[in-house]
């Protein structure tokens, strides 16, 4: 399949009558709003449309009282006991009416719970606690929300994004000229790395497999994470040369030092080493544009024996039933780093074929919104 110009003629329009026409004529009138909302037979539903949409219209300062949440700590200070307003007020340095109005914010979105006469965190605030990486995201959305701030402009390809310099920024000439910041972003893809195995591990079986190479595979997490759980398994990370220490240092730790080799090389660039029978691809597609991906795609083919497998395990968008973590959230996020996009599980499958890949599976993960996995076979013997 190649890229094909796309169709700007209008989409084609149902002769005769239209349900959806008449449908949206209808809810689209204040008069019909207004009785909606006062009979007995739709007064729920047009409440809980109009709840929705309210939330549509002002999900960014609720996105916004989240990030101050996580900024001024508050989670671990109210996990194990309530909290005074004029407690939190002095801690944080904040006048005390404005910690309430916080707080109470907080409590409306799930995230506390009044207990007595102050707060303590909720069972949502508190999960925020348990899901690796989370607590990273929400302080990294700082400088996505900036790009976001122009979403038009964003979808035109005119602003020049921060997310388009950061990664290369805290993983290139970044990291020498501030290591916390290297060191903070390094340990939120690995945290996150570390959810996308557990939910690969869940939804596919390495049983068959005995060398896993792993490209791009950062500092090692998903790696490490399949180790444990297949611990006969010999495993290899491909990856930029300035990542090789860290993940020689994790593999180490790990007491995993013998079973992984370590190969510092650039996909686009250099040749994928070989002997695996197995070759997985975790967050790497969607970091790129086709012509990337289905240049990786071939050279894979090319490495992997007869029967041997590879593995895409990344967020994924929902293809023909959008879906908000990959169709709002992810596509977005990749547009604003202006080098690839979110695609659907059948996007990904149809690249695998165009790469010669056969037997694609695309199961269902229990967490879309962290990972969806896509899986071939090259043909041959198994």
């Amino acid at each position: 399949m190649t890229d094909s110009v796309p169709d700007t003629r209008p989409a084609r329009s149902p002769r005769g009558f239209s349900w959806r026409r008449w449908r949206n004529r209808k809810i689209a009138s204040p008069a019909f709003q207004s009785w909606a909302s006062r009979f007995p037979l739709t007064r729920g539903h047009a409440r809980r449309e109009g709840e929705r949409l309210f939330d549509l219209v002002s999900g960014f300062v609720y996105s916004q009282v989240l990030y101050a949440v996580v900024e001024l700590d508050l989670l671990e200070v109210m996990r194990d006991a309530p909290q005074t307003v004029a407690a939190l007020a002095n801690r944080c340095r904040i006048p005390p009416d404005r910690m309430e109005a916080l707080c109470q914010a907080a409590a409306a979105l799930g995230l506390f719970e009044r207990v007595g006469g102050g707060y303590q965190l909720a069972s949502m605030g508190a999960a925020l606690l348990g899901v690796p990486g989370v607590i990273g995201m929400i302080r990294h959305h700082d400088v996505f929300y900036r790009d976001m701030e122009d979403p038009i402009a964003v979808l035109r390809g005119e602003k020049e994004t921060e997310l388009a310099r950061f990664w290369p920024y805290v993983f290139g000439a970044g990291a020498a000229e501030n290591p916390e910041v290297a060191e903070r972003y390094s340990k939120l893809m690995a945290d996150s790395q570390t959810l996308v195995a557990e939910e690969t591990l869940r939804t596919i079986s390495f049983d068959g497999i005995s060398h896993l190479l792993d490209v791009g595979g950062g500092t090692g997490a998903f790696l490490a994470a399949v180790g444990r759980a297949c611990p006969s398994l010999k495993m290899t990370l491909f990856d930029l040369p300035a990542v090789v220490p860290a993940a020689e240092a994790r593999f180490r730790e790990a007491g995993m030092a013998g079973r992984v080799s370590v190969t510092g090389g650039s996909f686009r660039d250099d040749p994928l080493p070989e002997g695996a029978d197995a070759i997985s691809l975790i967050r790497v597609c969607y970091d790129h544009a086709d012509e990337t991906v289905r240049a990786l795609m071939a050279k894979i083919f090319a490495t992997l024996p007869p029967g041997g497998r590879l593995i895409v395990s990344e967020p994924m968008s929902g293809g023909v039933t959008p879906d908000r973590a990959g169709d709002a959230y992810f596509a977005f996020y990749c547009m604003a780093m202006q080098t690839g996009k979110a695609r659907s599980q059948a996007r990904i499958a149809e690249l695998m074929k165009e790469a010669g890949f056969q037997g694609i599976e695309t199961p269902r993960t229990r967490r879309a919104f962290v990972t969806s996995v896509v899986t071939g076979r090259k043909p041959g013997a198994t």
